[in-house]
């Protein structure tokens, strides 16, 4: 008689996969954004000395909801329950798209705010950061979802899609010891400043090829690909955000504000 094993309990036991650094990679995530947003955002709102407009509030949830998304999502992926990580993902959709427009929102919102403070030329040219990662973050997460099916590439994606928005919690820690006294009473930053916060929160892609790398005996071109634009994108803001060209794309993106 030919004995049929049970199929074993979904536990915590099973997330005891290849999958499990995704996991460890997800969490990371999370904390990045924590300890990042820590002192500008989470501290004070705790404290109640916050003063923002709701608008950030939304941004913040939103943004911060989809780190723990991506949690819950690669939890599921891991623990086996891929049906499950399929229909959940459908709220990612929709919340991937809430932030899109809440981002953009948000980014003329604070052109706005600094028009009014005298500070619309450096408003306009520090808006490509926010503007661009929105963008590339929107670009990335439709690239992942046209490869659902393929869990290789869908994976590595939205990892990549996950860390860009990383840039911005980093960089908070960068002015809050690296800026002069002031600095935040003077208006937005120059874009440059951003490019070592970019780098550093890019540390995680770089993590994920050294054990693509270890276990697959190569690096998976996603990782090069994705990498190297979000990369490319960090850098090219700089001299691209001095532009005409640029001032005309703020503009314009003001003028689509009710």
């Amino acid at each position: 008689m030919t004995a049929v094993a049970a199929a074993p309990p979904l536990s915590a036991a099973v997330v005891d996969r290849p999958h499990r650094f995704y996991v460890r990679m997800a969490a990371t995530c999370v904390a990045v954004a924590v300890v990042g947003f820590a002192p500008t955002y989470f501290r004070p709102m705790a404290s109640g000395s916050l003063r923002v407009a709701p608008i950030v509030h939304l941004h913040a949830a939103l943004f911060f909801g989809w780190t723990l998304f991506f949690l819950a999502q690669t939890w599921l992926a891991a623990s086996g329950a891929v049906n499950r990580h399929r229909e959940v993902g459908v709220a990612g959709v929709a919340l991937a798209t809430a932030m899109l427009f809440v981002g953009r929102a948000t980014a003329i919102s604070s052109i706005k705010h600094h028009d009014a403070a005298g500070f619309g030329v450096a408003a306009r040219a520090f808006s490509i950061v926010p503007l661009s990662g929105i963008l590339l973050f929107a670009v990335l997460i439709a690239i992942a979802l046209v490869n659902v099916k393929n869990p290789e590439i869908h994976k590595r994606v939205m990892l990549v899609a996950t860390v860009s928005l990383l840039q911005a919690g980093v960089g908070r820690w960068f002015l809050l010891f690296l800026a002069p006294p002031g600095a935040a009473t003077a208006g937005p930053p120059p874009v440059f400043v951003t490019v070592m916060p970019g780098v550093f929160s890019d540390l995680l892609i770089v993590a994920a090829m050294v054990h693509d790398r270890r276990t697959r005996g190569a690096v998976h071109p996603v990782y090069w690909m994705a990498g190297g634009v979000l990369l490319a994108v960090q850098v090219l803001r700089v001299p691209f955000s001095a532009t005409a060209q640029w001032t005309r794309v703020a503009e314009w993106a003001v003028t689509l504000a009710p």
